[in-house]
């Protein structure tokens, strides 16, 4: 049996009136005869065409001859209406699908045959509609004195991206070919030149960002994100774990000998009235060395009792549990640097920390020199403290997850393009909230570009 033809449904559209104005200058004219042409649209499961009249008119100014009328939602010559096209924005920007994916789902849902060149078209036209200069006008205008900068590799480009966390917003980008100094202090040279200028400055531990920041931004702080050297820290105590839990498999192996054949019911029940086997506990050990660095009050009743029996176990760990507690008390409730200078000499001047040489390594990260970058936020007002640049790691993600499904980001023109598309639907679902009144953080989302991006976004046109 063969499956039946798709429905065909025509829906008349008249736009033909006698007299209409020039799409130039706006001046009437008068209509000499009516033609009609067919536009596909959207219709589920349904072959659905615009069958509009519309009229040609003789112009009465100097703009042109003639011209010809199109309905509301139709541009002029164009064979699919504005339908089409956001369906197809939507699925890429918003449902984040590749374009063979997009192809196949119109198909599927909506009967509609288009081409890649179609869907690269409609990005094409979409980006010729944005006006970036308002995009950046806007950022200047809510900007709240702290940046969040950071670097994202997307195939053989880095694409350097600077975020605004208190305000919500996507500041500006760069793609550049190579991650160094140089195209990094390009970058935030153009955003010196908007006129943006930070209060704060929020970067990873990076040896990028350091003598640009202090030749461009001198009166600004420098903050370390705190998020990143905690995490080295951790890695480091995670190693001196690694350490002792290889020591002691290395003490269950030494100077036994496995004995051929299986136990005998005895030997087995000698062997639980014994308790677990060293490389029992070494294996224990290594399968909870998580629960050394997780802070205590994110600790389950059973967690706190396998961390019990870890200590048990190998009592080393308890040096090493007492370090994690103490990063985590530097970092969490200081009031002031007093304070946090205090904690931080309490823990460089422990002689049982001096011992590890793992711990030795991770003091290192909390030097003269990173120290006061890294508590740069307590110079702040409460409500204005950023110690992390989670913002725009949570940006990067969100591009890293599009990059899977296009496994591979080909040419710059078409990259810019996309990135430029995405931070406007950021930037366009942003709304200002009561606080904008007040002169108070604002929240929410918006979405900004840097100076090159709108002339790039020209040469992709």
């Amino acid at each position: 049996m063969g499956t039946d033809a798709p429905t065909t449904v025509f829906i008349p559209v008249h736009c033909a009136p006698k007299k209409a104005p020039c799409p130039t200058c706006g001046k009437l004219g008068k209509r000499k005869r009516t033609c009609t042409r067919e536009v596909r649209t959207v219709a589920f499961k349904v072959v659905a065409y615009l069958r509009i009249t519309y009229g040609e008119y003789a112009a009465q100014c100097e703009c042109c001859t003639t011209f010809r009328t199109s309905p509301e939602g139709v541009l002029p010559k164009a064979h699919y209406d504005n339908k089409v096209r956001d369906l197809v924005l939507d699925r890429i920007l918003k449902d984040g699908m590749n374009i063979n994916r997009v192809l196949e789902s119109l198909r599927r849902e909506f009967l509609l045959e288009l081409s890649t060149g179609f869907v690269y078209d409609v990005l094409r036209d979409r980006v010729e509609q944005l006006n970036m200069a308002e995009h950046r006008r806007m950022v200047l205008e809510q900007f709240s004195g702290t940046l969040c900068v950071d670097e994202l590799h997307l195939g053989r480009f880095t694409l350097l991206l600077a975020t605004d966390p208190l305000s919500d917003l996507p500041v500006a980008f760069a793609l550049v070919a190579a991650n160094d100094q140089d195209h990094m202090l390009r970058f935030l040279k153009n955003l010196k030149n908007w006129g943006l200028e930070p209060r704060v400055v929020v970067t990873d531990g990076s040896n990028l960002y350091p003598a640009v920041i202090s030749e461009l931004w001198s009166e600004a702080d420098h903050q370390l994100c705190v998020f990143h050297v905690t995490m080295d820290i951790n890695k480091l105590i995670l190693d001196a774990v690694r350490r002792l839990r290889m020591a002691m498999s290395r003490r269950a192996k030494a100077g036994r000998k496995k004995k051929r054949g299986r136990k005998s019911r005895k030997a087995k029940a000698a062997a639980a009235r014994r308790g677990p086997t060293v490389k029992e506990r070494a294996n224990f050990v290594f399968k909870h060395r998580y629960l050394i660095v997780k802070r205590r009050e994110n600790l389950t009743e059973s967690e706190c009792n396998d961390l019990r029996q870890m200590l048990e176990y190998l009592p080393e760990l308890a040096i090493l549990r007492r370090f994690a507690d103490r990063i985590y008390w530097l970092f969490d409730t200081p009031k002031d640097f007093h304070q946090a200078g205090c904690r931080r000499a309490a823990i460089l001047h422990d002689p049982v920390f001096q011992t590890v040489p793992e711990l030795v390594k991770a003091m290192e990260q909390l030097d003269d020199e990173r120290f006061p970058k890294l508590m740069a936020f307590l110079k702040n007002p409460l409500s204005r403290r950023v110690r992390t640049n989670n913002h725009v790691e949570r940006t990067n993600r969100m591009f890293r997850f599009l990059e899977k499904v296009r496994y591979k980001w080909r040419r710059r023109r078409t990259l810019v393009r996309f990135v430029v598309l995405k931070l406007d639907e950021v930037w366009s679902s942003w709304e200002p909230t009561d606080a904008n009144a007040t002169n108070q953080p604002i929240s929410g989302r918006r979405c900004g570009t840097q100076p090159q991006a709108r002339q790039r976004s020209r040469r992709v046109a």
